[in-house]
């Protein structure tokens, strides 16, 4: 799944605004001087393991929770002290929060029916169906939400996020409950919504394959702060340290010896003495540092096969070789590296059937393969 594009959104747009926003909890500092711009129509994902304070970014904007110091806006006006129940914001829980003795009309329309001044039941009756047409809900109305199934679940919810047109849709996790299968066909289903609707969502998940597919940016999360921000393929390609490398995608991280630097790479001496060239090295330091390199950045060979040119070759036996269909996952132990991980795709095994358990092999890494990463 491919993530398209917000063409309609201008990047200069904010809808809402973090500044040194930052949430304590007696001694505990969930939130630490958060500072972030939310672009209006954007698909953005906080991403982060348990603590890491994305959960409470999120109801720092829901309204749920207070900043301790700093502020949250929203359209350029301060909400950090405004309830839930006033901001243009709507939120979809990781367990739906829907109430079980209501039809599924009654549960979307419930928000409208708190308005003040109270609309119209035709008018109620009108955006509910709106709302159920938009999730694909038009005939389940009358049902009660026991006889709904968890895909439909998390659509009712939806259904009853959007009915209130709000400015932002917040999703604390809503897939964490799903099936594999079911939580693929709600991600693309989520999305098509949001380039209907056009509104902004943001999502918190721990899910790094979810981020990465739905979001047109991604915000890393670690002891309360941003670890850093960007694009999917930005922060795939190019993570800022070994935290944030570690956490999206898979990576081999490697100490190294860089002894040069030009021209946006470096020259890089691994433990076992290879020399290796990387690409995009931070600053001008030399010394040691840390290299990481994906597992498909690399390939396996034969021991008995010699390097072409422009590439490394670091001996190293398979220990684990698990075939996964498209491609396979082997582990492997380099004498004076560590352990390694290379993937390697089906039609590129250069031995049919692929290397064994025991097999005695050079993984060999490319020029430009792998990244030096900053201090943290």
């Amino acid at each position: 799944m491919e993530r398209a594009a917000s063409m309609h959104v201008r990047p200069e747009e904010t809808v809402a605004e973090f500044v040194g926003a930052t949430k304590r909890y007696g001694e505990v500092l969930a939130a630490d001087r958060i500072d972030l711009r939310i672009r209006r129509g954007e698909f953005l994902s906080f991403l982060g393991p348990s603590g890491c304070g994305k959960t409470t970014a999120l109801r720092m904007l829901a309204g749920f929770e207070t900043p301790t110091d700093g502020t949250v806006l929203i359209d350029g006006q301060d909400v950090s002290a405004v309830p839930a129940h006033r901001r243009p914001v709507n939120m979809v829980f990781q367990h739906y929060a829907l109430f079980p003795h209501m039809t599924v009309e009654e549960n979307v329309g419930y928000g409208l029916r708190q308005r003040r001044p109270r609309l119209s039941r035709r008018e109620i009756g009108d955006k509910v169906a709106k709302a159920l047409a938009t999730v694909r809900l038009d005939a389940f109305g009358p049902r009660r939400i026991w006889e709904m199934s968890g895909g439909q679940q998390q659509r009712v919810a939806l259904a009853r996020a959007i009915v209130n047109e709000p400015k932002i849709l917040l999703l604390d996790e809503p897939m964490a409950a799903l099936d594999a299968k079911l939580r693929g066909e709600m991600q693309r289903e989520l999305l098509d919504l949001q380039r209907q609707l056009g509104i902004t969502f943001v999502l918190v998940t721990h899910d790094q394959e979810e981020a990465l597919a739905m979001s047109d940016r991604i915000c890393i999360m670690g002891k309360g702060r941003i670890a850093q921000i960007g694009s999917p393929q930005e922060l795939y390609d190019r993570p800022a340290t070994r935290y944030v490398a570690d956490f999206v995608g898979k990576a081999n991280i490697l100490s190294a010896r860089i002894v040069a630097r030009a021209g946006g790479t470096a020259q890089a001496v691994l433990g076992n003495g290879a020399a290796v060239t990387v690409a995009d090295a931070p600053g001008d330091a030399r010394g040691e540092a840390e290299i990481a390199v994906r597992p498909e950045a690399l390939s396996l060979a034969p021991s008995g096969e010699a390097p072409g040119p422009g590439v490394a070759a670091v001996a190293a036996t398979v220990t684990h070789r698990t075939f996964l269909g498209d491609h396979t996952e082997y582990l492997l132990d380099a004498p004076g590296v560590g352990a390694l991980q290379v993937n390697v795709p089906r039609q590129a095994e250069r031995v049919p059937g692929g290397h064994g358990m025991g097999a005695s092999v050079h993984v060999i890494w490319p020029e430009g393969a792998g990244l030096v990463l900053a201090a943290g």
